[in-house]
């Protein structure tokens, strides 16, 4: 995150001895986050009625829904897509070092009680894994998602063509496996919640947007002199 972008969303800090409060992430992050999250588990949720795994809505009504929950998350990722590349939050996702430390952190150093390899940071919001995660998120199976779910619908424009039949089976097959492994990320994303300071720590700081890291002094030397306000002491 860049500190213009912090700015621009009137961002507040609190010095809490040599760190400071930061929000470090912004009301629209806030809302991505919470808004998918809802539109997941309303697909998800749907989907298994569609499949008759539980029978608490009816076909017609699950269908509605899903397909409803379906269009609203495609233009929910396409805005935010929109939006990172224009505030640079692009970055954040970029493939960082260290993906082994990390993974080998939440394998083995979380259980005897060392330290997170990874410090989070006002342009590092993310670490390795997570940030490598994230990508395979956007760019694998959420257009997984997306591209079977619109061929799906739109199955009546090429129901005729001799192949439709077999061609109708491979895209529910492939919606459905990346259905499941949304789920399996998403079951993962809610246990590593409970691996902060705190087993709500991370929860809490994605509901107020405030985390309390480390500023370089740079940071904190343009921040005090742009807009001294947002640093309280």
């Amino acid at each position: 995150m860049s500190i213009k972008a912090v700015n621009g969303d009137n961002a507040n800090f609190k010095q809490r001895g040599g760190k400071h409060y930061v929000m470090l992430y912004t009301r629209y992050e806030r809302f991505w986050h919470w808004s998918q999250a809802l539109l997941i588990f309303t697909l998800f949720f749907t989907g298994l009625g569609l499949h008759g795994t539980h029978d608490m809505l009816d076909f017609k009504t699950a269908v509605e829904i899903h397909t409803y929950a379906a269009l609203a998350l495609i233009v929910l990722w396409v805005f935010t897509t929109f939006w990172n590349f224009t505030t640079g939050q692009w970055r954040q996702y970029l493939f960082k070092e260290g993906v082994l430390k990390v993974i080998r952190f939440y394998a083995y150093g979380i259980l005897v009680g060392e330290p997170h390899p990874y410090k989070k940071g006002l342009q590092r919001k993310q670490n390795a894994l997570q940030s490598l995660a994230y990508m395979g998120f956007m760019i694998f199976i959420g257009p997984a998602l997306w591209a079977s779910g619109i061929i799906y619908l739109t199955y009546d424009l090429w129901s005729d063509y001799s192949w439709a039949g077999d061609g109708l089976v491979a895209i529910a097959f492939l919606h459905t496996a990346a259905a499941f492994v949304m789920g399996a990320f998403v079951i993962i994303h809610i246990y590593m919640t409970t691996t902060g300071k705190t087993p709500t720590h991370y929860i809490k700081t994605m509901v107020t947007g405030y985390d309390n890291i480390e500023l370089t002094e740079a940071e904190e030397a343009y921040i005090r002199e742009t807009n001294p306000d947002v640093i309280k002491e």
